[in-house]
């Protein structure tokens, strides 16, 4: 069935677009959607003022979408979750739990989709996963997963100790080497003059 478009409808056509489709899906999805209508004689003539709009409508969206992406770049959610002692979750943070506290947070409804989650989180811990609001404007947020009834600040703390703890012993190791090396090479020297000497 060949149908004009009166809004863009995502991977399909830009609103405007008179185009060829499936029986059954402009029957039962974008006729009854309004995303578009058959191409009449009627319809065709309003090609033009439906391109145009379709045009207005997407900068309107861009704009929108741009602003969504600075309000949440770099916004910490915590998510509290039930946890075993090893740190593994009892389930899994999905991204339509992500999209729904962005939801909460912006006030705005974040679709699940746009949550680029390749796989579900199953651990304890930060993560950073980006949000990609429209195919230009993309963002990222910083996911915290805590156990339920902890405080998620004082477990991050407690990681940044714990890795400020393991780079300082990390040092403290390399140092130990560095001045153990020494000695072997001062006591390598002598070992040779006391042979020079003999």
């Amino acid at each position: 069935m060949e149908v004009v478009f009166l809004t863009d409808v995502e991977g399909v056509a830009h609103g405007g677009e008179v185009k060829e489709v499936k029986n059954g899906f402009a029957r039962n999805y974008l006729i009854p959607q309004q995303l578009a209508a058959p191409a009449t004689h009627n319809n065709l003539q309003r090609i033009k003022k439906l391109t145009e709009q379709a045009q207005v409508d997407r900068l309107k969206i861009l704009q929108d979408m741009k602003e969504l992406a600075s309000a949440i770049n770099g916004t910490e959610i915590a998510i509290p979750v039930r946890a075993g002692a090893n740190g593994r979750l009892y389930g899994s943070v999905t991204g339509t739990m992500i999209a729904d506290e962005v939801s909460i947070i912006t006030g705005r409804t974040l679709e699940r989709r746009l949550v680029q989650l390749d796989d579900p989180i199953r651990d304890l811990g930060t993560f950073d996963v980006p949000v990609r609001l429209h195919p230009e404007v993309s963002a990222q947020i910083s996911v915290i997963v805590h156990a339920d009834g902890s405080d998620p600040i004082a477990e991050l703390e407690e990681d940044q100790d714990d890795s400020e703890s393991i780079a300082e012993l990390e040092e403290i190791q390399e140092a130990e080497e560095v001045e153990d090396q020494i000695d072997d090479d001062s006591n390598s020297n002598i070992e040779t003059e006391d042979q020079e000497i003999s």
